[in-house]
């Protein structure tokens, strides 16, 4: 866990003081392969909670969503369509979902904790 809080830090201080610039063109493939990768984090941090990660389900969900994303938002753009919208409204569902899961687990891991620690009291 302490790796990937400094892992997470180093980042955000790189992201800081290194400037990187994306085109205009390119914009909406960044957004959507970012809201992939963010699914797959939530879904890697929940099943975490829950006691299921798998490493291997991990890398190729991000990787596979990532790239898929950024399939569909390029046919789209070729097509006149904007099929990235799609992909906006479904990984930000999932999101969503994934975080709710996420505290409903930590919620009730919480009360079983103190439920114990009342009936040691």
């Amino acid at each position: 866990m302490v790796v990937l809080i400094l892992a997470l830090v180093i980042g955000i201080l790189i992201g800081m003081f290194i400037p990187v610039s994306i085109p205009q063109d390119y914009s909406s493939y960044v957004a959507v392969g970012l809201l992939a990768a963010l699914d797959s984090i939530f879904g890697a941090l929940k099943s975490t909670l829950k006691g299921d990660f798998k490493i291997d389900i991990f890398i190729s969900g991000f990787v596979g969503n990532t790239l898929i994303a950024m399939l569909f938002a390029y046919l789209g753009d070729k097509l006149g369509i904007p099929l990235y919208q799609a992909a906006v409204v479904a990984f930000g569902v999932r999101i969503f979902q994934n975080f709710g899961e996420m505290r409903r687990v930590l919620l009730l891991k919480n009360k079983s904790l103190t439920k114990e620690e009342n009936k040691n009291d």
